[in-house]
């Protein structure tokens, strides 16, 4: 198989008056560990349970391994791992007898890999799942969702409520397990997706704003601080791609979502002419998405 393992075509999802999702497009290649970040209530949940054929959409459609999610078949079913941070699981069953309760419907499940899980996630097999803290019933999802070796594993919100110890530790867990399978995650940790992730897919006003490799993405945004030697006139329009503009009559602070150094530089030039220091920043994931969640809230 090669391509796009997960695709989303002019995917639209209403709830009552509200549009959730208003024409989404979306393509998850295989291999990728694709991040979908994004404002709360934008619609990353929905998407990921019309995805997972848990919701209807309204409009659109999706497709898994290259088949229509209305026609994926029970196979292709058990190549997904699928993770959530609302999982629901039977409480009543102990960590061993879920694991082997779940064995029987996945022909590829790796006994010795389940077993691996189990004792690299500290997981008590004869506590029963009621029993478990949150930290501990994410690691028995997820142990439970990589036991048979899934080609995509798709993960909402898994690290909602978890210490920075349960963090590394399902981070670590699922790299491992990863193996060249497809991994789609929903999260609002930027810090642990920007740790891992190597393409981000920004969702807001029900579409994707942009979907690309993650060091496209830090490229392509920096900070910067242009110092005058004297007091500059006031600038009323500025570059499209200038984001966050902040002006004083020595200072100007922004935010270039398209840096490139040469141009850049040089509209820096035909605005503020030569008398001026420049200091360019890279900026983390987390300033990045604030940045476009700012600059959505003023375009809506």
């Amino acid at each position: 198989m090669s391509g796009d393992v997960l695709r989303a075509i002019d995917l639209g999802k209403r709830f009552g008056r509200t549009m959730v999702l208003d024409g989404m497009n979306m393509a998850v290649p295989e291999g990728a560990i694709y991040g979908l970040v994004g404002p709360n209530g934008v619609g990353k949940s929905t998407t990921i349970k019309i995805l997972m054929n848990i919701l209807q959409p309204s409009a659109g459609g999706a497709e898994v391994f290259g088949h229509d999610l209305r026609r994926i078949s029970p196979g292709d079913l058990t190549r997904i791992g699928y993770v959530s941070e609302n999982q629901e699981m039977p409480e009543w069953m102990t960590v061993e007898y879920f694991m082997n309760y779940l064995k029987p419907f996945y022909p590829t499940w790796d006994e010795g890999r389940a077993d691996e899980l189990l004792r690299q996630f500290e997981l008590p097999r004869d506590r029963k799942l009621r029993h478990l803290s949150h930290g501990m019933r994410m690691k028995a999802a997820l142990a439970s969702s990589l036991a048979y070796r899934p080609r995509l594993i798709v993960l909402d919100e898994p690290f909602t409520g978890l210490d920075a110890l349960v963090r590394d530790e399902l981070i670590a867990g699922l790299l491992e397990s990863a193996d060249g399978a497809t991994v789609f995650i929903s999260s609002h940790d930027l810090a642990e997706i920007e740790s891992f992730a190597s393409h981000i897919g920004y969702l807001d006003r029900g579409r994707l704003q942009f979907s690309e490799e993650m060091s496209s993405l830090t490229q392509r945004f920096r900070e910067i601080e242009i110092t005058m030697e004297g007091t500059a006139a006031r600038v009323s329009e500025w570059p499209a791609s200038w984001l966050r503009v902040e002006q004083s009559s020595t200072l100007v602070r922004f935010v270039d979502a398209q840096f490139e150094k040469e141009r850049t530089m040089a509209d820096v030039r035909r605005l503020f002419g030569e008398g001026r220091q420049v200091d360019v920043r890279p900026m983390p994931l987390r300033e990045i998405f604030v940045t476009l969640a700012k600059a959505g809230r003023k375009a809506a």
